[in-house]
Parts: C-alpha cells; sequence; structure tokens
C-alpha cells in the first residue's frame, strides 16, 4: 500500500484517525500500533515476523544493557550482538543475491542464489533500531520499558517504509506523552496534501517522461533529450521521496509526533557539499554520527579524513542497493566531497552564485542517470549519448515534442524545487493574521481542487511508484 492510492487515502487513513482521535491517550499507541502492522502486512504478510524479531531482538538487549549498566563488557556483547544481527538480516536479503552473483561472473562458478525478496523498508527500519541500541550504550537514551511502545516507534506507518529515518532519542519522549491539537492536525493536513500533490502531479508525469526517453535507444535520442530524460528523473527522484516525507512528517503531525525535516531545497544546492546538507537529510546525519565520525572524521589527518569519507560513501552507494552502480555513485560523490574539501572548494565558493548553482546542478542531474540506470552496459550507453555532440544530433522534433506536452510541468517542477512554497505559506499566514476571509477561502478552494484532481490523476493512471520502496 502506498500513500497515493485511493484505499489508502479513502479507507485506511481516515479510519485510522478516527479510532485514533476517539479513545483516550493511554490507548492512543495501541490504535496506532495496530493500524501499522496492517499497514506492513497489506504488501508483505510474511516479513511481518521479521520486523518483529528485529524489534525483540533491539529491546532485549536494551534491557539487558541497562540492567548490567556498570559492566562495560557485557554492555559491548549486547551492542555488538545486536548491530551484528541486524545487519547479518540485512545484508541476508539485500545483498546475498548481489554478492553471489558478482562471485559467479569473477571467478566462472555457479552458486546458486537465494533469491529472496527484499522486505519493504529493512533499510530504514534497521537503521532506526540500530541508532536506538547505540545511542543507549552511549548514555544518550534511557533504555525503553514499554515493549508495545518501542514496537510502535519502529513500525509507524508514516515512516516505516520509506523514512525520514527517525532516531529514537527524537521520539521517546513523544510515544509517552505528545500533545494533539486541532491546530497540529490542521498543519499536518496540509503537509500531506503538499506532500500528495507533488508525488501525483508532478513527480509521476515527469517519470513517466523517464521512463518513455529511456528505452528509447540511442538512435532515437538526440543530446537535449537524453539530458531532458536525466533531469526528468532527478524531478521525479526529488518530487517522489520529498513527497513521501512530506506525507510521513504531515501524518506525524496530525497524529501528535514531530519528525525531523528530510530535505532543505537541494536542488538550489551551491555545491556537492551542499547539496548533501540537503538532501536526505536524516540518512546523512546517521552516516555521519555512527559511521564518520567513529572513524575519526576530519580529526586525524589528511589521509585518514580522506578513508573515513572513502568509507561512508560507499557504503552509502551500497545502502541504496544490491548493484555495481549504486556503489559506483557512492564512488562518484565521494570523489566529488574530497575535491571539494582539498582542490576547488574555496575557489568555488567565490564564484557568482549562478555558476555555484549550475556546477551543482550538473552535477547532481549527471549523478543520477548513474542511480538510475541499474545495467553496467545500459548506463554506459546512456551517458556517452549525454556527451555524443559530434555523432548525434543536438535536439531533434522528438526534442521539441517532449517540450510541448511535458514543458509545463517541468517549468513548474523547477520552480517548486526552489523555497517558494515557504514564502507563500509566511505571505498566507500573514494575510490571515489580518483576517482576510476571500484569500483563506480561495487557498481552500484552491487546496480542494488539487486534491480532487490528484485523485483524478490516481484513479485514472497506472503509473504510480514510490523509488525508495526498493531500497
Amino acid at each position: 500500500m502506498v500513500f497515493s492510492c485511493i484505499p489508502f487515502l479513502f479507507f485506511f487513513l481516515p479510519l485510522c484517525l478516527i479510532l485514533y482521535y476517539a479513545v483516550p491517550f493511554s490507548w492512543k499507541n495501541g490504535i496506532l500500533l495496530i493500524f501499522s502492522l496492517i499497514f506492513y502486512a497489506w504488501g508483505e504478510p510474511l516479513y511481518i515476523l521479521l520486523m518483529l524479531f528485529s524489534t525483540v531482538l533491539d529491546y532485549t538487549n536494551g534491557r539487558l544493557m541497562e540492567h548490567f549498566g556498570t559492566t562495560k563488557c557485557k554492555r559491548i556483547f549486547f551492542l555488538c550482538c545486536s548491530i551484528c544481527i541486524n545487519l547479518s538480516i540485512l545484508a541476508f536479503f539485500k545483498y546475498a543475491d548481489f554478492a553471489i552473483a558478482s562471485v559467479n561472473g569473477l571467478f566462472g562458478t555457479q552458486f546458486a542464489q537465494p533469491g529472496m525478496h527484499l522486505p519493504v523498508g529493512i533499510s530504514f527500519y534497521t537503521f532506526q533500531t540500530m541508532s536506538y541500541i547505540i545511542d543507549l550504550y552511549r548514555g544518550e537514551v534511557k533504555a525503553e520499558h514499554s515493549y508495545i511502545a518501542y514496537l510502535t516507534y519502529v513500525s509507524m506507518f508514516p515512516q516505516l517504509v520509506a523514512g525520514p529515518i527517525v532516531r529514537f532519542a527524537d521520539i521517546q519522549e513523544q510515544l509517552h506523552g505528545r500533545r494533539i491539537t486541532f491546530d497540529g492536525f490542521e498543519q499536518g493536513l496540509l503537509r500531506f496534501m503538499m506532500g500528495l500533490f507533488k508525488k501525483v502531479l508532478i513527480a509521476n508525469q515527469a517519470g513517466a517522461l523517464w521512463e518513455e526517453i529511456r528505452v528509447l535507444g540511442a538512435a532515437n535520442t538526440s543530446v537535449a533529450t537524453a539530458w531532458l530524460g536525466a533531469l526528468c528523473f532527478t524531478l521525479q527522484l526529488y518530487f517522489d521521496f520529498s513527497a513521501y516525507s512530506d506525507m510521513a512528517i504531515g501524518m506525524g503531525q496530525m497524529l501528535g509526533f514531530h519528525y525531523n525535516e528530510n530535505f532543505s531545497y537541494p536542488l538550489t544546492a551551491v555545491s556537492v557539499t551542499d547539496f548533501w546538507r540537503r538532501w536526505h537529510i536524516s540518512l546523512s546525519t546517521w552516516f555521519r554520527d555512527y559511521v564518520y565520525i567513529p572513524l575519526g572524521g576530519n580529526r586525524r589527518g589528511i589521509p585518514r579524513h580522506l578513508f573515513n569519507i572513502a568509507v561512508v560513501w560507499f557504503l552509502t552507494g551500497l545502502w541504496h542497493g544490491a548493484s555495481w552502480n549504486f556503489i559506483l555513485w557512492g564512488v562518484y560523490y565521494g570523489i566529488l566531497l574530497m575535491l571539494e574539501k582539498y582542490l576547488w572548494g574555496k575557489a568555488l565558493a567565490k564564484l557568482p552564485k549562478w555558476i555555484q548553482h549550475t556546477y551543482a546542478f550538473l552535477i547532481v542531474v549527471f549523478g543520477f542517470v548513474i542511480f538510475a540506470v541499474t545495467d553496467i552496459g545500459e548506463l554506459g550507453i546512456y551517458i556517452r549519448l549525454l556527451f555524443s555532440f559530434v555523432s548525434n544530433p543536438l535536439a531533434d522534433a522528438r526534442f521539441l515534442w517532449y517540450l510541448g506536452n511535458y514543458g509545463i510541468v517541468i517549468i513548474i517542477a523547477c520552480i517548486l524545487a526552489c523555497p517558494v512554497y515557504p514564502w507563500l505559506c509566511r505571505k498566507a499566514s500573514m494575510l490571515s493574521r489580518k483576517k482576510n476571509c476571500v484569500i483563506s477561502a480561495f487557498a481552500g478552494i484552491g487546496v480542494l481542487l488539487l486534491f480532487l484532481l490528484s485523485t483524478a490523476y490516481m484513479v485514472s493512471d497506472t503509473y504510480n511508484p514510490f523509488l525508495y520502496f526498493r531500497f
């Protein structure tokens, strides 16, 4: 089940909210837990047992770590036990086929692959459970005594299958006491609607054009068309994933929870470093706090710093998928971050802003081609198309046709990729303080019309993926 589908919007979510608001506070976690398990079991009825096992493991290790609080060796044992088992489960389900296929390809062997289906959201909830046990070992959180509360934290359906990665330290107090207000519900509903519009009306349309361009073949793809396809995938991925985060954060607000922001207009970045401060913030900070800083960060000299960056970005690429293109994508960004840090970063910062934006944007768009095409042979062909200025036409009639049919969507997407929405919210807030009922009415009508339009697209359009579900 995805957020942008009719069953979720008109049945699952309304019923959940009605029951959630109807019961006393002491029952709210129970209602949320039941609906979260139903949500996950809707697509993964068997693998829900795997998630339950992970939660029992970490909850138990957390209680044991608390019990043996003065014995460092035992605390380390429970920490290692939890991390090793969690990573082993993730490695088996996500990377076993890839590892065996790689060995077979390199050495000509014929080892059988397990062929296990990847459990939805396993990368996200594994990182969440690991953050709990690591923070507990560090003394940054207290052990959770209620298994129901802990299971609710891990399985909470707004952020279960595609993030943002919510750390237990950020939500522990809210599990036991949170304010549920009408203002919070209203703000959450508007945030959810904004995410829905971004997903259905922009991400899906940009993604449909990317899929069409991707399968054209070299003979039918001009340089401009190839770059248009790369731009469309960039816009699809950004609006798809940021829309999911918007909807997750919005639903969290409706339920009384406050999740941290996961995006901060990354396509307006002025460097690669700046881009990764703005894109998938919960993942970037997770790797920073649990891998990069424990390795020593930038405090142990240049060679060690370069090594630490290389490790983090190799793991970041691998986290996104069991495929060589994701590893290549991680290495690509790792090298660029090293070069910005030690070669041209200071010079770049002195250039005009428009040059910095252009530099970062082109790097990001090209990088997402590596991210999008999992077949290395196909990836090589597409990259050649991007730079085939001599052998291929720069533009053709097909490119102009695409612009005529999708140009409005692309322009709107590029505008909304800039911080226009916060500006509109500030203006609306100023007008509402002046009690301008006409403006408020127009805003309400606009939201309703966009919702009806989104519903119409969901009913008629079969192309409705959530890209980060596969991670």
